[in-house]
């Protein structure tokens, strides 16, 4: 296989129909838990009163900030971990190798709801130990993040990219799926990468974009 091409398809990480199964999800799911997860927890914040309007959206958009840092870290450093054995090795494969072999899977560009959700009461919980109400809002940015991630992240996998300036969020992940894996970490933004120096060069770089993700065979510089 040329350098840069990936297998088309998808790819099977247990042999067990049903524990694979629970491995995918549709795009849908996600966006909707998080998204009204958002809307609630925000309502709840302006119904309630405990601060004013103007600090609740702050706070918002503080939590959607914060969830950008996230991802780059959950990204870096747990998603792509140094597989030193190999239970780390399976360990590695399961929670992102295998969206590396298989990028075209849309079943697998989001987290399952049961893993997502439990992640996110764990956020939920320790934002309200630290912040107490405050936490509140700051996780309805922080969720409505996450869910903005998704959107990212499943359109530069199933869309072309788009003639405007939005098109650089398609190459930068497309240089950490085909040249670099280790660098371009960002999905939904890639101000983590310049800061913690971790921007990919792009070396000629070639794509395509008929079927959606780009791949290696089109100029789109």
């Amino acid at each position: 296989m040329a350098y840069g091409q990936k297998p088309k398809g998808d790819g099977t990480i247990f042999k067990n129909p049903i524990l694979d199964r629970l491995t995918r999800t549709h795009i849908a799911w996600p966006l909707s838990i998080f998204y009204g997860l958002a809307v609630v927890l925000l309502a709840y914040t302006f119904y309630e009163g405990f601060i004013g309007t103007g600090a609740s959206i702050l706070l918002f958009f503080a939590g959607l900030f914060g969830f950008t840092l996230v991802e780059y870290l959950i990204h870096r450093y747990t998603f792509h971990m140094e597989p030193t054995t190999k239970e780390k090795e399976r360990l590695q494969y399961v929670l992102h190798g295998a969206h590396h072999d298989y990028p075209k899977d849309k079943t697998r560009l989001a987290m399952p709801p049961i893993v997502s959700v439990a992640l996110a009461s764990i956020f939920f919980i320790f934002y309200r130990l630290l912040l107490g109400k405050l936490g509140i809002p700051f996780t309805a940015g922080f969720v409505a993040g996450y869910a903005s991630y998704l959107c990212v992240h499943y359109s530069v996998h199933a869309f072309p990219p788009p003639k405007n300036f939005l098109k650089h969020l398609w190459i930068h992940h497309a240089l950490h799926h085909y040249q670099q894996s280790d660098a371009a970490y960002g999905v939904s933004s890639p101000l983590w990468d310049f800061f913690f120096k971790t921007m990919p060069e792009k070396r000629g770089f070639n794509v395509k974009t008929k079927t959606g993700f780009i791949d290696d065979r089109q100029n789109l510089a």
